[in-house]
């Protein structure tokens, strides 16, 4: 099409232009040069976040021992078979304040934050970018989903902003649908990946899009305007041209995804990809799937069971590199779970099994926490040992992987001292497992996630409050990971 120098761009071609940029997956971008180069390619490093609700029980929870890991205490037994791939770290904290909120808020909203002060203004949130989002910000280039957020939980953990928590989404069927709309999974071949030429991956590239022959039209009828507009008018158009060449970006990775993709469907890695087959009912309603959840441990377990081989999925495909599950609910019951006492409701358990001194709590309820909690371990073991079992060519799906498991409180008292705090895998090489860490007590957990953001590729010296908590220790860092 061409355009008669001084005549606007056309209203159509800007329509056109916008149905593309709405009509394209919401998928980030990433450039053909960090997708195609030559140079050898391990399998990347994902950060996978499984945190439970209601705390721990630290006695039943914590190792005595420091050092190379004996015997696991009870709520950790599950996960013996797996002792050399974990890590456990003792003395983390949260010291951050809070104004507005009720404590399991207060918990929340500090969780994956490390924020100095959360609260609520005006009814609105204020916290700040979660660990989990700001590792996605700097992953999001080079996967399909910057990230994924599951869990029937109602807290909010996960922040892109201060003012923005990202919700948890509780159906499985449409985690699904978004992993996948429009592309079968497939197993990276990263061997392969890193041997291939550029040249040779574009060349298999599929013809120019629909979608990519608009935003040339737009492209360059928007260019050839611009040199006729006055300033003001030259910012706005300015601006809309970021925008359109930000889905030309995003059409120039699928499409260097889709010719990787079909190279690798025809050469895949070495490890079998196993899809679900319990998912739900397509259009079955949201509490048919969360209600039965909730009140029967079974089905409770099946729930969780299926969203963790969903992450599993999700980081064999690469389809994202950062996964947390919100597991399990402070509202839900535990008949058969727990075998004491009369009560099976987890929030009154978590009430009365936490007390301001451990004298003052009701031993009885304190122990069906820890079966409580136990039974979250096993379900966890199940997500370990289906990573470890996942051969990537040399390495395993748990060896390339910072598998953080966690509550979003200390104890069910809403304590926020002495977290529960247990990373499996190696983190691509990055971490020592098989060990217990004690850190000094309040050491700001923020210096975890500072730990995990250099990991992950994000250099950076600071992180929530571990430079600036009252409790400052290591200079913002933990030593002794490696």
């Amino acid at each position: 099409m061409n355009r008669k120098r001084g005549i606007p761009l056309s209203r159509r071609a800007v329509l056109r232009g916008a149905g593309a940029i709405l009509g394209l997956p919401v998928l980030e971008a990433m450039t053909p040069r960090r997708a195609l180069g030559a140079t050898a390619m391990k399998p990347p490093l994902r950060l996978g976040i499984f945190s439970v609700t209601g705390g721990t029980v630290l006695e039943s929870w914590k190792p005595k021992d420091v050092g190379t890991l004996g015997k696991l205490p009870s709520i950790l037994r599950p996960l013996e078979p797996y002792r050399d791939d974990l890590l456990i770290l003792s003395g983390l904290g949260h010291s951050g304040n809070s104004d507005g909120l009720n404590a399991h808020e207060h918990c929340a909203y500090l969780h994956l934050t490390g924020a100095e002060m959360v609260r609520k203004v005006d009814g609105k949130i204020q916290a700040a970018v979660s660990i989990d989002q700001a590792v996605a910000r700097a992953t999001a280039d080079q996967t399909y989903l910057p990230s994924l957020e599951l869990g029937l939980n109602n807290n909010q953990y996960s922040f892109r902003s201060a003012e923005t928590f990202v919700p948890y989404e509780a159906n499985p069927r449409l985690v699904f649908e978004r992993m996948f709309k429009g592309r079968p999974p497939i197993v990276p071949n990263w061997s392969r990946r890193g041997m291939a030429r550029a040249d040779q991956i574009q060349a298999s590239a599929p013809a120019g899009s629909p979608d990519r022959a608009v935003i040339d039209l737009v492209l360059d009828e928007a260019k050839a305007l611009r040199r006729d507009l006055g300033r003001s008018d030259r910012h706005k158009l300015d601006e809309y041209l970021h925008s359109v060449e930000s889905i030309e970006k995003r059409v120039t990775f699928i499409e260097a995804r889709q010719a990787i993709e079909a190279r690798d469907a025809a050469d895949p890695g070495p490890s079998r990809i196993v899809l679900p087959t319990n998912l739900p009912a397509e259009g079955l309603p949201i509490w048919k799937i969360t209600h039965p959840v909730e009140r029967d441990p079974e089905r409770h377990g099946e729930y969780i069971a299926l969203m963790a081989d969903l992450i599993v999925l999700a980081f064999q495909t690469d389809t994202t590199r950062v996964a947390t599950l919100a597991a399990g609910s402070d509202e839900a019951s535990f008949p058969g779970v727990v075998t004491v006492g009369y009560e099976r409701h987890c929030h009154t358990l978590e009430h009365q099994g936490n007390a301001d001194k451990l004298e003052n709590a009701d031993p009885i309820a304190r122990e069906a926490c820890r079966q409580i909690h136990a039974w979250y371990t096993a379900l966890f073991a199940q997500m370990v040992a289906r990573m470890k079992s996942i051969d990537e060519g040399g390495s395993t799906l748990l060896d390339n992987t910072l598998l953080l498991y966690t509550s979003y409180m200390a104890d069910g008292g809403h304590g926020r001292d002495d977290y529960p705090v247990l990373i499996a895998g190696k983190a691509g090489g990055t971490l020592k497992p098989g060990r217990h860490i004690a850190y000094r007590d309040h050491t700001p957990t923020s210096n975890l996630y500072v730990e995990i953001l250099n990991r992950m590729g994000v250099a950076t010296e600071t992180f929530g409050d571990n430079k600036t908590s009252k409790n400052v220790s290591y200079e913002g860092r933990l030593p002794g990971l490696c």
